[in-house]
């Protein structure tokens, strides 16, 4: 009965490896694919490919500075507070 249980274990597993093992290689060819098309674009787009493009491009900014302000002041002449103390009943 124990040698059984053992066998089972064992099959149950291997076929649990095997499963992740598929799974991690699914997830690792869906990334070079997906990497493989940026490069595609990059390259059409005649843009540089690679970490340091990239995050050149998404920190640049979209909107003209102070676009977010209220009032034409900087922020050091303005009152700023932080918090607002109140009493509660």
């Amino acid at each position: 009965m124990n040698l059984i249980q053992q066998i089972l274990r064992a099959a149950l597993f291997l076929v649990l490896a095997f499963f992740g093992l598929v799974m991690a290689f699914i997830f690792m060819a869906s990334t070079a694919l997906a990497i493989g098309v940026l490069y595609i674009v990059a390259r059409l787009k005649g843009r540089p490919f690679g970490v340091k493009a990239y995050w050149a491009e998404r920190r640049r900014p979209t909107m003209p500075p102070g676009a977010w302000s209220r009032t034409a002041q900087p922020a050091r002449e303005r009152d700023v507070t932080d918090i607002e103390m109140r009493e509660i009943p």
